[in-house]
């Protein structure tokens, strides 16, 4: 026979939370015995764990009273039926973490996947988290203004990565970002950055700018090279 400081060692709860379950009638309280003391049996101490563990994962203690007197089979349906709502809970919590977790970057919160892909690519690839983000937001406006045309940019954008060539360009752009409008290594950027245009026009592939306008703000260097390929563009057009 155990005294109400064992049973509640025993159970793991403290002596007020089983003087508790006696006062809510949980747990029957014993007559006192010849000494004085109340004495528990095993059985409570099985009575108690089974309170303690349906309570900690959130059960009424009205709906604990109606488990500890049920039949072994609607015990054990209402077990299942609790494991089945804990799960669910943890799946609930399991996607909030993976949310939370996400917000760090804003992306995968509103973007696709593929598209998400591709700016980890980018990164990957050496391309900075300034370029990168500013990449991610270019997309979250195209997907708000233009949806439509997105499946055919992220074909075009994951083509472009795959081409070395391309990918050089893509870190010159990049390393080109501080530089001064007038820095005569511009210059060269600009050179090649058209002469992929060209080789486009010439052969019918789609044109896809490394330094699109929506991003070209950014920095009065990147300014300087979209508006010379829109008039190089021009000047062919006309020619």
């Amino acid at each position: 026979m155990l005294t109400i400081s064992q049973l509640a060692a025993a159970a793991g709860v403290t002596v007020r939370a089983v003087r508790h379950y006696h006062h809510v009638g949980l747990l029957p309280e014993p007559e006192r015995d010849a000494s004085g003391y109340r004495r528990y049996s095993a059985q409570a101490a099985v009575d108690l764990i089974r309170i303690r563990t349906l309570a900690d994962a959130g059960v009424p203690l009205a709906r604990v009273d109606a488990l500890l007197h049920a039949q072994p089979a609607e015990f054990g349906a209402a077990i299942a039926d609790i494991d089945r709502d804990l799960q669910h809970k943890i799946d609930q919590l399991t996607e909030y973490r993976r949310r939370i977790a996400e917000l760090a970057s804003g992306e995968r919160l509103l973007l696709p996947a593929e598209i998400t892909a591709i700016l980890d690519r980018m990164r990957g690839l050496g391309v900075s988290e300034q370029r990168v983000l500013l990449e991610r937001d270019a997309w979250i406006l195209l997907q708000a203004t233009d949806p439509r045309a997105v499946p055919r940019r992220i074909e075009e954008k994951t083509a472009s990565l795959d081409d070395p060539e391309t990918v050089r360009l893509y870190l010159a752009c990049d390393e080109s970002f501080d530089w001064d409008p007038h820095d005569p290594r511009l210059d060269r950027l600009i050179d090649d950055l058209d002469a992929v245009e060209i080789a486009n026009e010439r052969t019918g592939e789609p044109s896809t700018p490394l330094i699109s306008s929506r991003i070209a703000e950014a920095a009065p260097a990147w300014q300087r090279v979209v508006e010379a390929l829109a008039h190089r563009a021009e000047r062919r057009r006309t020619a």
